[in-house]
C-alpha cells in the first residue's frame, strides 16, 4: 500500500510548484501596466544664414599682364660710316630727353657729295641761261636773214625779167639764183636751230631735276649722319661707341618711350559686359571698333597695380586705351590695353616706383556705383534658386534671376529685395517647410559687403 501511494505523492509535489508558478506569471501578465505613450518631437536643422545685403555695388573686373612701353623706337643706321661722336650718357637704362643727339656718323663723304651736286646743279642752270640767250640771238639773226632772203628773191626776179629782155646773160641769172638759194638755206638752218632749242631746254631741265633730286637725297643722307631721340626715352640694348664703323640698316639700340606705359591684360567677355549697363552689354562683341569700345568704357575707372610678391606695392591711375585686334583663340579672352600717362612723373622715391617695362601688373576696371543692389555668395545660389528661412523659421525655396557673377558673389536682378534670411550653408537634404534653427554668419555678410563695394582694393 505504501509502495502504491508514494509515487503519487511525489508527482503531486512536483506539479504543485509548477502550477503555482504558472498561476503567478499569468496573474502578473494580466495585471501589469501598459507601455507609456511618447509624443515624437519635430527635428530641427541648424543652418547658417545671412540677411541678404542691399549694397552700393561697385562692379569690377580684374586681369593681369606685363607692362611695356607705349612707344618703342629702334635706332637703325640709315647711312654707313664711322661713328665720330656719341652722347656721354649713351648707355642702357639711361633716360634721355627728346631731340638729344645720340650718335654722329662721319659726315665728310656726304658733304663732298653735296658740294659736287650743287656744282652740277649750278652748271646746268648756267647752260639753261646760255640756251635762253642763244634762243634770243637766233631769233634776231633769223629776222635779219629773212630780210636778206627777201632782198635776194627780188634781185633774182629782176635778173629773170632782164634775161627775157636779153639785157643780162644767163650766167648772171644763175649766179643770182645761187645767191638766193644760199640765203634761203641760212634761213632754214636758223629755223631748225630755233626749233631744236625747246628739246634742248627739256633735256637740261630734266638733268637739273635729277641733280636737284640727288642733291636733296644727299642732304637727307647728310642729316641722317646725326641720330637724335624722337621723344624722351629710356635706352635699351646699347652696343655702339665712338670709332665703330656702322653699316646701312644696322640696328644700334632701342629707345623705350617714357610718356606712356601700357599693360595688356586679359578679360573674359562676360566680365567686361558686367561693367556695362544692360542696354549696352550687347554692343560689346568681337571685332568692335576701338572708338566704340572707348565710348562704352569712358566712365570706367582703371587702376594698374603692381602684382609682385612681397610688401612692395604700388598702383597707378590709368585709362582704357584700346582692345587688341583679335580674341585669344584658346581662352576666348579679350586683350585690353590699359595706359598710364607720364609714369615716371608719378614716381615717389621710396614709396612708388615708376611703372617700367617688365613689371607684372594687376589691372582692375571699376564701373560707377549701382545703388541698392542685392548680392549673395555664389554658394547660396542653386540653379537660379535660393533657400530662405521665413518668419516661422521654416525652410522655403525662392526663384531668382542672377544679373551677373563677380569674384565670389553674384548680383541678383530679381527675386529678392534685400533683408531676406538666405541660407548660405548646404541644406541637403533640403525639405521645404522643415524647421530650421538659423545661425547668422556675420563674418560672411561683412566680407560679402566689403567685396561688393570694392573696399580694400586701393591699398
Amino acid at each position: 500500500m505504501r509502495q502504491f501511494l508514494y509515487p503519487k505523492i511525489r508527482r503531486v509535489l512536483v506539479i504543485l510548484p509548477v502550477a503555482a508558478a504558472v498561476a503567478v506569471v499569468a496573474y502578473l501578465a494580466m495585471h501589469r501596466p501598459g507601455p507609456e505613450k511618447r509624443t515624437e518631437a519635430e527635428s530641427v536643422r541648424v543652418l547658417r544664414v545671412i540677411k541678404a545685403p542691399l549694397v552700393d555695388l561697385v562692379p569690377r573686373a580684374t586681369g593681369y599682364g606685363v607692362a611695356g612701353p607705349g612707344q618703342v623706337w629702334e635706332a637703325v643706321s640709315e647711312v654707313k660710316g664711322t661713328v665720330v661722336e656719341v652722347h656721354p650718357q649713351l648707355d642702357s637704362g639711361e633716360i634721355l630727353a627728346s631731340n638729344s643727339m645720340l650718335v654722329k656718323i662721319d659726315p665728310t663723304e656726304y658733304k663732298l657729295a653735296v658740294t659736287l651736286l650743287e656744282a652740277d646743279t649750278a652748271e646746268t642752270r648756267a647752260r639753261l641761261d646760255e640756251l635762253a640767250a642763244e634762243k634770243e640771238n637766233t631769233k634776231r639773226l633769223l629776222s635779219i636773214e629773212k630780210r636778206s632772203l627777201e632782198l635776194a628773191r627780188k634781185s633774182f626776179e629782176r635778173r629773170r625779167t632782164l634775161l627775157k629782155q636779153n639785157a643780162v646773160s644767163p650766167e648772171d641769172v644763175d649766179r643770182e639764183e645761187r645767191s638766193f638759194l644760199q640765203q634761203r638755206q641760212k634761213v632754214r638752218q636758223l629755223e631748225n636751230t630755233l626749233s631744236l632749242i625747246p628739246s634742248r631746254v627739256k633735256t637740261l631741265k630734266a638733268a637739273l631735276a635729277a641733280n636737284q633730286a640727288r642733291l636733296k637725297q644727299t642732304k637727307i643722307d647728310l642729316a641722317k649722319t646725326v641720330i637724335k631721340a624722337p621723344f624722351e626715352c629710356r635706352l635699351s640694348g646699347v652696343g655702339i661707341e665712338a670709332g665703330q664703323f656702322v653699316r646701312t640698316g644696322q640696328s644700334l639700340f632701342k629707345g623705350l618711350g617714357t610718356g606712356v606705359t601700357e599693360t595688356e591684360a586679359r578679360f573674359r567677355a562676360e566680365e567686361l559686359r558686367s561693367l556695362l549697363g544692360v542696354q549696352n552689354r550687347g554692343r560689346l562683341r568681337p571685332g568692335i571698333e576701338t572708338d566704340t569700345f572707348k565710348r562704352l568704357f569712358q566712365n570706367i575707372e582703371v587702376i594698374v597695380r603692381l602684382a609682385e610678391s612681397g610688401s612692395w606695392t604700388a598702383q597707378w591711375q590709368a585709362r582704357v586705351d584700346r582692345i587688341r585686334e583679335e580674341v585669344d583663340a584658346k581662352t576666348r579672352e579679350i586683350r585690353l590695353v590699359a595706359a598710364v600717362d607720364r609714369p615716371y612723373e608719378k614716381a615717389v622715391p621710396g614709396q612708388r616706383p615708376p611703372l617700367i617695362t617688365g613689371m607684372f601688373c594687376e589691372v582692375t576696371l571699376r564701373a560707377p556705383v549701382r545703388p541698392e543692389s542685392v548680392v549673395l555668395p555664389r554658394s547660396a545660389v542653386h540653379d537660379q534658386t535660393v533657400f530662405i528661412v521665413d518668419s516661422n523659421q521654416r525652410l522655403r525655396e525662392k526663384q531668382i534671376t542672377v544679373d551677373f557673377a563677380q569674384s565670389n558673389f553674384v548680383v541678383i536682378r530679381s527675386g529678392l529685395s534685400g533683408g531676406e534670411s538666405v541660407v548660405v550653408s548646404d541644406p541637403s537634404p533640403a525639405i521645404v517647410g522643415m524647421k530650421v534653427l538659423p545661425q547668422p554668419d556675420a563674418a560672411l555678410r561683412h566680407s560679402l559687403i566689403a567685396a561688393s563695394q570694392a573696399k580694400g582694393t586701393d591699398q
